[in-house]
């Protein structure tokens, strides 16, 4: 009888010790996190921020046609100028062919008229005509290079690819979504800040933003305010920045801005 109380104490005492073990750990790791906040004064404004994108857009098909590649997949980085998008323009590419012939053509002929002209064998009304002929001629060879350029789609700015909205060998209509892209080099930090603190709420000043995804903090700075205040909540929009490279940052993102006043 007295093997089984033992075998109770021992594992009573063993309990005791992983529930210390636990509170001890816990509290190693509560402190852990705790050291990565900002140490700011009591009075420090504490406000909920998001990373946003400076440059953001929908890329758009100009032209009804097939899709012929899609040059990029979501998560893939490309620099400004890379080609994105091709549309199959077989038709397009035909028509500024065309233009080009009948082009060369109309500045043939008014050479030519030129020359006549010269040895007084035609009016002027005729040399004019031809002239006026190939300045017709060179702005259609322009329209049509302006529909061919639309068969191709670069990228406006550096970035990364977030949305693909159509697929490849799909047929697109003027207007419609193709991908969403952003500049996820250049992020700004947003929040809505009492209006009361824009007496010193001004483009450089400094605070702190602490980042929840990766539970770090990072220096930051007022870049621009808010051109109007919020007349219900009295609120107003600021935008910041943070200094120096954080490459590990993403748009999206968010976390708590600690926005101390100044001393007095």
């Amino acid at each position: 009888m007295l093997l089984p109380h033992r075998r109770h104490r021992s594992w009573f005492r063993c309990a005791i010790s992983v529930v210390a073990s636990m509170a001890v750990c816990g509290g190693l790791r509560a402190q852990g996190a705790a050291d990565q906040l900002p140490s700011l004064p009591d009075n420090a404004a504490e406000i909920r921020a998001q990373l946003t994108p400076r440059n953001y857009t929908t890329l758009s098909s100009e032209i009804s046609g097939r899709i012929d590649g899609i040059l990029t997949r979501v998560g893939q980085h490309f620099r400004k100028g890379d080609l994105l998008i091709q549309f199959d323009c077989v038709t397009q590419r035909a028509q500024v062919a065309r233009a080009k012939a009948v082009a060369t053509q109309a500045e043939k002929t008014a050479a030519i008229n030129q020359r006549l002209a010269n040895l007084k064998s035609i009016s002027q009304l005729e040399l004019d005509v031809s002239r006026a002929e190939v300045e017709k001629t060179r702005a259609e060879l322009a329209i049509a290079a302006a529909a061919a350029s639309k068969c191709e789609i670069a990228a406006p700015f550096s970035g990364v690819t977030v949305e693909q909205k159509a697929q490849e060998f799909q047929y697109a209509a003027p207007g419609q979504p193709l991908l969403e892209i952003l500049d996820d080099r250049s992020l700004e930090v947003e929040l809505i800040a009492p209006s009361r603190g824009l007496a010193w709420l001004k483009p450089g000043y400094a605070f702190q933003v602490h980042i929840e995804e990766i539970d770090r903090t990072y220096p930051a700075e007022i870049t621009r305010i808010g051109g109007r205040v919020d007349p219900v909540s009295q609120t107003i929009k600021v935008f910041g920045e943070i200094r120096g490279d954080a490459t590990e940052l993403m748009a999206g993102m968010s976390g708590r801005a600690y926005i101390p006043p100044p001393k007095k």
